[in-house]
């Protein structure tokens, strides 16, 4: 066990309400891969509401905003749930339910083993990588960093 762990979140504006049909398959998609990500291997823990399902009810900057926050032992399993599992569909249908945008909508960074950031802290740490881009307190996973702050450091080549 390491003594960091990877944090991640995104972000998105549903391009409809997300009880309507145009958000649909994003909806039936929810659980089945919520429980994919609590199964996967590296799995720390997941944003949810008060029903512990989802959090789809949670909507720091609007309504239309939905935010999904998570921690994982390491980049490798955040990127081999993210895109070497089912999850991958999903992220490959993103753009039916989600409106684009040029800013980034994802951020990663490292917390203590044990931390369970909160959402305004990542939408913090979402705001330092879009004003000032990558380092090692906000990355992405094509600019690396690792726990000492080290670009590029990782152990191997996901994300390349």
């Amino acid at each position: 066990m390491t003594d960091h762990h990877l944090a991640q979140l995104n972000v998105g504006r549903l391009l409809h309400p997300l009880h309507a049909p145009g958000s649909a398959g994003f909806v039936a998609g929810l659980e089945p891969v919520n429980a994919l990500a609590d199964t996967a291997p590296g799995f720390v823990w997941r944003l949810t509401d008060e029903d512990g399902k989802d959090a789809t009810s949670i909507h720091p900057n609007g309504d239309d905003m939905i935010v999904n926050l998570s921690v994982w032992e390491s980049r490798e399993a955040l990127w081999n749930f993210a895109y070497r599992s089912d999850h991958l569909e999903f992220v490959r249908r993103r753009r039916e339910w989600f409106v684009r945008t040029a800013e980034p909508i994802a951020v990663l960074w490292w917390v203590e083993a044990g931390h369970v950031p909160s959402v305004e802290e990542a939408l913090g740490r979402l705001d330092l990588l879009r004003e000032e881009g990558p380092g090692p307190e906000a990355f992405t996973f094509r600019e690396p960093y690792d726990p000492a702050g080290l670009a590029g450091a990782v152990t191997t080549n996901a994300g390349r």
